[in-house]
């Protein structure tokens, strides 16, 4: 699994890593049983449908001090990932009060470079190098509600799924930028888009 990791993330990832990643995937499977954090067909194939999904974010983001805030990061899903796997902040945005709880609790436990922000997305401040976010709204609104977070020189790294030509037509009517499109290395059928000098049309 660490040669998957580094083959699908472009980083090297170290035993130690490896073993925080392991970590993570133990108290996702514990808090599960607690709340609905992950669809549960899932749970049987955690690291190819959300380890792997996750990590493989990070190769279309190579410098190792970039921030990243993750949106609605839910499970952890990429964001508590990228923590585990990148010396840069990453900051976890989550209004819903059980899963920042459970997100907060593991950033704890496993000493990661990671805050959690306990609400939404728009009322959130800051300015981030990397802007990502999974499952969460279809792309037009989830740049309306987080575009605030982003600089001049921001990437926006967004997996979507299947419909990710059609979003992203969809996006480009109300907001202008430099967009392409990436397959998914752990899903076929799934894209992933990349973004900079995103701003409104006027």
């Amino acid at each position: 699994m660490i040669d998957r990791l580094t083959e699908v993330s472009g980083r090297a990832v170290s035993r130690e890593t490896f073993e925080r990643l392991e970590r993570f995937v133990g108290l996702l499977r514990d808090e599960a049983e607690q709340q609905n954090l992950v669809s549960a067909s899932t749970l049987d194939s955690l690291w190819d449908r959300h380890i792997l999904d996750s990590a493989q974010l990070l190769r279309f983001a190579p410098e190792t001090d970039a921030s990243w805030v993750d949106i609605g990061s839910g499970a952890g899903l990429p964001g508590i990932v990228l923590a585990c796997m990148h010396q840069g902040p990453v900051t976890l945005i989550e209004p819903r009060r059980l899963r920042a709880d459970f997100l907060g609790r593991v950033v704890e436990q496993l000493s990661l470079n990671a805050i959690v922000v306990p609400t939404k997305a728009e009322r959130a401040t800051g300015g981030f190098d990397i802007l990502t976010g999974r499952a969460v709204a279809r792309l037009t609104k989830f740049i309306d509600l987080s575009a605030h977070l982003s600089t001049k020189n921001s990437r926006w790294v967004l997996p979507r799924g299947r419909n990710a030509q059609s979003e992203l037509a969809e996006a480009k009517a109300g907001w202008q930028g430099v967009f392409h499109v990436e397959q998914s290395v752990t899903d076929a059928d799934s894209w992933i888009v990349i973004a900079t000098n995103v701003r409104a049309r006027r």
